[in-house]
């Protein structure tokens, strides 16, 4: 800092495949805030990025590991990028005495069966819902269901292994290809992998809310359409669209639902990105997590606030808010959609489709010759797409237009036999 003033220095805990931890290291250098990043050392890029701070996110020992990073420089925030260092984010920031949610909430806003349970008894409208514990028969488990259902991991984000079955033929199936993507996560929860979610299918335009929380209060940053209907059999996000065209006593009545569940799971401080279905004049509560948009998404809060939305939450945490601007006319991001599963050859048509009026940028995240995976398997997306117009229906109506330009070639993926007998 100019002044000589020691900069403000943020601890940023993130997973070691965050989308996210580049962004807010962007954002803490256009702040001028010192970053310290704690991440798992195993296969991390942060060491590539940044100096910083390798632990293991499910050690009780790192919650001493940072307090003595805190002895050699005192941390003013600490933000954690994404739900499974939410947790320990509330821990280190709470025994420091900084802005900080209870482990408790943090905990409830990243698995699904606690935050459906706490939710419901509050009275906020979430989908109906049982435990399946994959341990136990399950057919007693699933009497007197009423389809559609849906099933969901208690902890995955991103639509991962979530699944709509018309039946009992296709619950089951849908149990078992669950089943399998949770064998391959690795995770230590031993409860997150023999317990499934089975609730009630909602049906209803869904919105995404983005928000930041002081002292318990709750600043809208965001509410986004997405116009695409999310009927299933899988649920992937394609379009966010903003300003929402919804009603504006709907919109209201969507971000009462949000501050309820907050108060509900006991969320106070820090970033919120919420779901729900639209029911009727009423919003369903399908997701309020402790953590802010994934992906490439957030960077279309840039237009709604003036302001990256990493910059705000990092500004936030050290406690040196920045105001937020409004905005006019309409804005969108497309995460391009996986047409099918194997080997990416090539994309055609992206010079055409950055020729749309509206267009402002294309990413793609994944290379020719690497694999695609598409839901409920897959974890990441092709691609981004923004635009920005005079009005919503033009934004959405530009990325429509230029995602119509893309022929996404795509080769079998081949699987190689031992063809030697046993």
């Amino acid at each position: 800092m100019t002044d000589g003033r020691r900069a403000a220095r943020l601890l940023l805990i993130a997973p070691p495949n965050s989308y996210r931890t580049v962004s807010y290291l962007d954002a803490a250098r256009r702040r001028g805030i010192d970053a310290l990043v704690a991440s798992e050392g195993r296969f991390s890029l942060v060491s590539e990025i940044a100096d910083g701070l390798h632990i293991d996110l499910q050690d009780p020992a790192a919650l001493e590991q940072l307090l003595a990073a805190n002895t050699a420089q005192p941390f003013a925030g600490v933000v954690a990028t994404d739900d499974a260092s939410v947790e320990l984010g509330s821990h280190i920031a709470g025994t420091l005495g900084l802005p900080h949610n209870p482990p408790q909430a943090a905990l409830y806003s990243r698995r699904k069966d606690l935050s459906r349970q706490v939710l419901a008894d509050a009275g906020v409208p979430v989908p109906a819902y049982r435990l399946l514990d994959l341990t136990r028969d399950h057919a007693p488990q699933l009497e007197d269901l009423v389809y559609p259902v849906v099933v969901k991991p208690l902890a995955l984000s991103a639509s991962r292994g979530v699944i709509r079955a018309d039946n009992a033929a296709e619950l089951q199936g849908a149990i078992g290809r669950v089943e399998s993507i949770l064998a391959g996560e690795g995770t230590r929860e031993r409860f997150v992998t023999t317990h499934l979610l089975i609730e009630a299918f909602v049906s209803g335009p869904e919105v995404a809310l983005e928000g930041l929380l002081h002292e318990g209060r709750l600043d809208v940053l965001a509410l986004f359409d997405k116009p695409d209907p999310l009927e299933g059999p899988f649920f992937e996000e394609t379009y966010y669209i903003s300003p929402s065209r919804h009603d504006a006593a709907i919109q209201v009545q969507l971000t009462r639902r949000v501050e309820q569940a907050c108060r509900a799971l006991g969320l106070r401080e820090g970033p919120v990105h919420a779901e729900l279905r639209i029911n009727g004049e009423d919003g369903v509560i399908m997701e309020v997590a402790s953590r802010t948009i994934g992906g490439e998404c957030a960077r279309l809060l840039r237009f709604g606030t003036g302001q990256g939305l990493e910059d705000l939450v990092i500004s936030h945490a050290v406690g040196q808010p920045l105001p937020v601007k409004s905005a006019t006319g309409g804005a969108g991001v497309l995460m391009i959609p996986i047409p099918q599963g194997g080997i990416l050859r090539r994309i055609e048509g992206i010079t055409a489709a950055r020729t749309v009026p509206g267009i402002e940028e294309i990413l793609i995240n994944i290379r020719e010759g690497y694999e695609l995976v598409p839901l409920p398997e897959g974890a990441s997306y092709l691609g981004f797409m923004f635009a920005r117009a005079d009005t919503p229906e033009e934004a959405e109506a530009a990325l429509r237009a230029a995602h119509a330009k893309l022929k996404i070639v795509v080769a079998p993926k081949l699987v190689l036999e031992d063809g030697r007998g046993g």
